[in-house]
């Protein structure tokens, strides 16, 4: 099938929006791994933003702009179920609501099967990032300060029994980013214990 078809079948099969944020401007067929771009069946019409934010495994996603999801996991179309699922997959540890909406979502099974392929599970091998007790600590969790810490940069100590919600990995599994007095610092896990 030629671009030019694959983008007038998915412009009339989504009405000329994205099919996943409603957006009108700079749309393109989006291949849903593990295919390319080559079918309707396969792929999505999508704006520059969410391409944006789909292209790598790694891509930070905005919570606020994916709250389309909420409405996209619904759709009769295939490859947009496949990508919101993924895509809350993705969100569910740093986004109660897309856990939650995730719980909710049915998908037909060769659908999930398809969604399921294509999410990323963390290499065993990988480096695990542990706490001050050796409990494996997770995107989202909760930690809690078992020293006073001086922030480098600031004038305020971090002290110890100070709870951190929703923290963020890091490539070093020694350190992770957590949000004190309203400034986000960079912990190191050997002074934090899991809530």
């Amino acid at each position: 099938m030629t671009d030019a078809r694959l983008t007038h079948d998915l412009v009339d099969r989504s009405g000329n929006i994205c099919e996943l944020c409603g957006a009108h401007h700079e749309l393109a067929p989006f291949g849903v791994a593990p295919f390319e771009a080559e079918s309707a069946e396969h792929a999505a019409l999508l704006c520059a933003g969410c391409r944006t934010q789909i292209s790598g495994e790694d891509a930070e996603l905005d919570p606020t702009h994916w709250f389309c999801l909420q409405e996209a996991i619904w759709s009769p179309v295939a490859p947009v179920q496949v990508l919101s699922y993924r895509l809350l997959h993705r969100l569910a540890p740093r986004a109660t609501w897309a856990a939650d909406l995730l719980a909710q979502a049915y998908l037909p099974d060769e659908v999930l099967a398809w969604a399921e392929e294509g999410i990323h599970t963390p290499d065993d091998d990988a480096p695990r990032t542990l706490d001050s007790n050796g409990t494996e600590l997770s995107e989202g969790d909760a930690v809690t300060l078992i020293k006073d810490l001086d922030v480098k940069g600031t004038s305020f100590v971090a002290k110890r029994g100070t709870l951190v919600k929703g923290i963020h990995l890091t490539d070093n599994p020694e350190h992770v980013e957590g949000r004190v007095n309203g400034t986000v610092i960079v912990l190191k896990t050997m002074f934090l214990k899991k809530a």
